[in-house]
């Protein structure tokens, strides 16, 4: 069972993100912050649930929150910073949307760039182990898994609407045959 809060005493935003091993497109990353009391019967990672929980999860996350923010880095400034860095950066730019401030992050993974005058704790795994870090990883895999669709409606022969942008044979052999387009991450090794 995943659990409320690390502090319940604090205002907290569970943060995580999404597509750091995509050859395409933005990575992207959500802030939640939910109410103190805060349950749901299926809300976990958003890898262990299927898309269909996903979309029916991403709904209650919306209408439960307290507050919500999902932000993404552009596969340009990834290319010009890192993914580490535009990881980072979109994670900020979630916090910076959220309107509500928190008090203190929780952060999926085990680094993360200090936000200004907000502690935060890293969590390994954390997406498994904090429904506000799993909400998180929902709203962040709904909203990009959506845009690789969108952006795949132009570009059908990469696959995205299946592969969301991640290095699977079909995506690597058809930049092979057609190039990268546009939307590909140049600085990441392609083929």
């Amino acid at each position: 069972m995943l659990l409320s809060h690390y502090n319940v005493n604090l205002i907290e935003a569970g943060l995580d993100e999404v597509g750091r091993g995509c050859l395409a497109g933005p990575v992207v990353a959500a802030a939640v912050i939910l109410p103190s009391d805060y349950q749901h019967p299926i809300l976990n990672d958003s890898k262990q649930l299927t898309r269909g929980q996903r979309e029916q999860v991403r709904l209650d996350i919306m209408r439960d929150a307290v507050a919500w923010a999902v932000a993404e880095v552009s596969n340009e400034d990834i290319d010009r910073i890192n993914i580490l860095k535009a990881s980072f950066l979109a994670m900020h730019r979630a916090v910076d949307a959220l309107t509500v401030r928190p008090e203190h992050l929780l952060v999926d993974g085990n680094r993360f760039v200090p936000y200004p005058m907000i502690p935060h704790t890293c969590i390994v795994k954390g997406d498994a182990k904090f429904l506000s870090i799993a909400a998180a990883s929902v709203l962040a895999k709904c909203y990009r898994d959506d845009l690789m669709e969108q952006l795949g409606q132009e570009y059908p022969h990469y696959g995205w609407a299946a592969n969301a942008g991640y290095p699977t044979p079909i995506h690597r052999a058809a930049i092979r045959e057609h190039g990268p387009c546009r939307w590909h991450r140049m600085s990441f090794r392609l083929v």
